[in-house]
């Protein structure tokens, strides 16, 4: 990919009518049919033979299937022809896994499954059959749609995904290539140390900075758990296949949805808000899915949402031409940000005091100083916590030390 070329995705809510909705709905229903067949096919093809049904010549045969199931016909050729495409990615992704599965790194590798009625929610125009206009989507063979274009859409769109929610929302998803000229980073040495930031993430308090700043940890999920412990409850005692059952996994599906929609609200705008602050922005480089194994924190880091806070500082800082930085976890709490001489603590010990300086803050503040100095000392290098810069001058390890 070109190195001024970005990848991004635009996701807006659509208004389909009654009518738009049953024909897309039908869609579905199709699609998912199609990508059973041929999953079917396949499986059978191996297991028989030996043999391999390439992607090409499953898509060779949707013109025959048109003459045996004639509502195919209604749907757009480049959405029917993307369905083997996406086996095809689940075949790819499940030979990569067993790959990985040899070498100790997967246990299970997950072969790919056949789709229920609600487990295929996505059709996907991969080149053209669609055409952006002012609070409207025209699609081939569905018609103009209303969408809400809360921003605008920088061009270069090159798919379109049209998702349909566990609770019957529909959306619209622009992959685009942002081809532009972006603005340099700036030079490290040339960044200021109040431009600088290292950030350690927590369960006390969601980020804490190595300039003092604690944010408070909002905790969603627990803060909904009550009343979502109830309507599931309630839900568990309809009967199965019910009217009854299929309104009340509605209502179990928007207070999930609500609790998502609340987390990564907070996200963005935490992430926006540090991004439009600081040029080099530090962060530990955490393993979390090994922590979430522990099965009294899971809950809580997973509510949390660390990856995904990372992912959006990440992509942001490098929209907006900043730095970010990754470093290695270990000791970053047990060191002394002042001295360098290790202290070692438990974590219900939330103080960090030096014998040796008579240092005495909060241990998570001490940890983000820790990350940021880190990350100054080994930027540029080819270790874990290389980022791809030139080696810094020896005068700004020195200033990193002194932090």
């Amino acid at each position: 990919m070109n190195k001024n070329m970005l990848k991004r995705t635009y996701k807006f809510r659509l208004y389909p009518t009654k009518a738009q909705q049953a024909l897309l709905e039908s869609w579905l229903c199709s699609c998912c049919w199609l990508y059973n067949h041929f999953l079917e096919q396949k499986k059978d093809a191996y297991e028989k033979d030996k043999t391999k049904i390439t992607c090409f010549d499953q898509i060779k045969q949707i013109p025959e299937l048109k003459k045996q199931k004639p509502e195919l016909n209604q749907i757009y050729s480049q959405v029917l022809q993307d369905v083997p495409r996406r086996l095809d990615k689940s075949f790819q992704n499940f030979f990569r896994r067993v790959a990985e599965n040899k070498k100790g790194k997967n246990k299970k590798p997950g072969y790919p499954r056949f789709k229920g009625k609600n487990r295929y929610d996505s059709l996907i125009y991969p080149q053209s059959g669609f055409e952006v206009k002012t609070n409207k989507l025209n699609l081939s063979k569905i018609g103009s749609l209303k969408i809400i274009l809360h921003r605008p859409i920088k061009r270069n769109i090159k798919t379109l995904i049209i998702r349909r929610t566990l609770t019957n929302k529909w959306y619209a998803c622009f992959s685009v290539e942002i081809n532009q000229k972006l603005p340099d980073k700036p030079r490290i040495k040339n960044i200021k140390n109040e431009n600088m930031i290292g950030i350690d993430v927590g369960l006390n308090s969601f980020v804490t900075t190595s300039q003092g700043e604690n944010i408070h940890n909002p905790r969603y999920l627990k803060a909904s758990e009550k009343k979502l412990a109830q309507i599931q409850r309630k839900h568990s005692r309809k009967k199965l296949k019910s009217k009854n059952r299929s309104k009340s996994r509605l209502k179990v599906a928007q207070l999930h949805e609500r609790i998502n929609n609340q987390r990564v609200d907070f996200l963005h705008k935490l992430s926006t808000s540090l991004v439009n602050a600081f040029q080099l922005i530090a962060f530990e480089k955490l393993n979390i899915k090994g922590l979430v194994k522990n099965k009294y924190l899971a809950k809580s880091i997973s509510d949390a949402a660390w990856g995904k806070f990372l992912h959006m500082l990440t992509y942001k800082a490098e929209e907006a031409s900043m730095w970010t930085q990754g470093v290695n976890p270990q000791n970053t709490s047990q060191i002394c940000s002042n001295c360098q001489k290790t202290v070692p603590k438990s974590l219900a010990v939330r103080i960090h005091h030096c014998p040796e300086c008579a240092l005495t803050i909060d241990r998570d503040v001490n940890a983000a100083r820790n990350i940021l100095a880190l990350s100054l000392h080994t930027v540029g290098t080819t270790g874990i916590n290389a980022c791809g810069v030139e080696r810094l001058l020896s005068t700004m390890k020195q200033e990193a030390l002194s932090l």
